[in-house]
């Protein structure tokens, strides 16, 4: 196969194929600079990198990928303790663009955006891990995934077929660097491709307006603030393509985001481990609440708790699982938890719980540990119950949760963030009249925010019942 990226490329020389927080490059200053840095850590067993929003951070994980060198992107906010976790887990020997950083133990290396070279590095086989990524689970310290360069190709090429991404394409965004959507999307896509990217720094309404883009990537925090900035939402109306990911963009975002700029958003669906697997089309329909139907060289199944298939009929819950050339290789140092992964005939247990339709779309309901709840006798998605309070004008923000019950089994419990007055009953028969009478809420706690991590997503582990 044909490297992960390379040099060659459609896009003219004399413009910036890489723009972050205002500081540009051309493609052949960012290769010259990454090939520069691959001559001097070629060999390397693995190399961290604080992955801050900068030029350094996309020079050094283009070195890695020259090189053949896994790459370990760690979160520039990481405390002491998960950062000393990670650096020792993933067997880095050195530490790129260490910035601030200066207790880590690790010999350090600056990343030099001037340096240049000419230099040729045989082309990693494509089992050859790309990247490890650090994900937290529901115990126990973060987990690194291993991610190869040809599960990368694989989710790039598929999901360039589905977004008709082409060279001619500008992509924004403001996303952070050391996850799947910011730096393989946001990052290593445009590079493959051969579009520009242009990462804001920050993710504003005003820096997306500023742009002038075609496809713009967010995630639900960053479109609802747009919606709240009339004026830069109605800037996107020039775009092609916005996407949104990491989490369930809610209802009335996608509905004001349509009506602000035009453009119905696209929502696609995807986990560190598999990337991106399952997405809206560009040019198919485009429905509030679905992600949409398997990329290029994807499989999905629905399977109940009796390991039975699920029909496919758009009510049916079942666990989401995948088989797919987009899979990581595992768990580093940790085949225990990679083998709980994955089924007897190989496919990857997602933990996502979803429903799909007679056309194949998916929507995804959320996690089988916290958002399938068992009540009554009845299953019921947390983010069908979700969706509907957020169908309500004085809703600005819910999560939705299962309370252990000593009749019911497990209760529905909703946590609501209000912007205006409006009371429980009137919460719980909203959800009552619009869904059934068994999905609806026993209680509402109202709060003045939820938990949320670094991509948006709702930590619905530290709300109590």
């Amino acid at each position: 196969m044909s490297a992960l990226v390379s040099l060659d490329s459609p896009v003219p020389d004399r413009f910036d194929a890489v723009t972050v927080a205002g500081e540009a490059m051309s493609r052949e200053a960012l290769f010259g600079a990454a090939t520069a840095l691959a001559d001097r850590i070629a060999g390397a067993r693995a190399v961290a990198l604080r992955a801050d929003a900068s030029s350094a951070t996309v020079v050094a994980t283009l070195a890695g990928l020259i090189a053949g060198v896994p790459v370990v992107p760690v979160p520039p906010d990481s405390g002491p303790l998960e950062r000393a976790h990670i650096l020792s887990d993933s067997g880095a020997v050195l530490l790129l663009a260490p910035g601030p950083w200066t207790d880590t133990g690790l010999p350090t290396m600056p990343v030099d955006l001037t340096a240049r070279s000419a230099s040729t590095h045989r082309e990693p086989a494509p089992d050859t891990t790309a990247l490890i990524l650090y994900t937290s689970g529901t115990t126990g310290p973060p987990k690194g995934v291993l991610i190869p360069h040809v599960a990368i190709a694989a989710g790039l090429d598929g999901l360039t077929e589905a977004w008709a991404w082409t060279p001619d394409d500008v992509l924004v965004h403001g996303l952070p660097l050391f996850h799947v959507h910011g730096l393989v999307l946001g990052v290593l896509g445009a590079l493959r491709v051969g579009s520009r990217v242009v990462h804001t720094g920050r993710p504003t309404p005003a820096a997306y307006a500023q742009a002038g883009g075609s496809m713009y990537f967010g995630v639900p925090t960053v479109w609802s603030r747009v919606t709240r900035d009339e004026d830069s939402a109605r800037a996107l109306t020039s775009a092609r393509l916005l996407v949104s990911g990491s989490a369930p963009l809610p209802v009335p975002v996608f509905e004001r985001l349509t009506e602000l700029t035009g453009h119905r958003p696209i929502e696609r669906y995807g986990m560190t481990e598999t990337l991106i697997t399952v997405s809206t089309r560009a040019d198919g329909e485009r429905r509030p609440g679905f992600v949409g139907l398997p990329i290029a060289g994807v499989r999905t199944r629905l399977v109940g708790e009796d390991g039975s298939a699920c029909p496919y009929d758009g009510e049916t819950v079942g666990e989401l699982q995948i088989d797919s050339p987009t899979l990581f290789q595992g768990y580093l140092n940790r085949p225990d938890a990679t083998a709980e992964t994955l089924t007897p005939d190989g496919w990857f247990r997602t933990g996502d719980v979803a429903v799909i339709d007679a056309e194949g779309r998916h929507r995804i309901v959320g996690r089988a540990s916290t958002d399938l709840i068992k009540t009554g006798g009845y299953r019921v998605g947390a983010g069908e119950v979700e969706a509907s309070l957020l169908a309500h004008p004085a809703v600005h923000e819910a999560a939705v949760i299962g309370v252990a019950h000593p009749d019911l089994g497990q209760e529905i419990v909703a946590f609501v963030v209000s912007g205006a007055e409006v009371t429980e009953r009137q919460l719980i028969d909203h959800v009552a009249s619009g869904l059934s009478v068994h999905k609806r809420p026993r209680r509402v706690v109202f709060v003045t925010e939820l938990p949320r991590n670094a991509m948006g997503k709702v930590q619905k582990k530290l709300l109590t019942g």
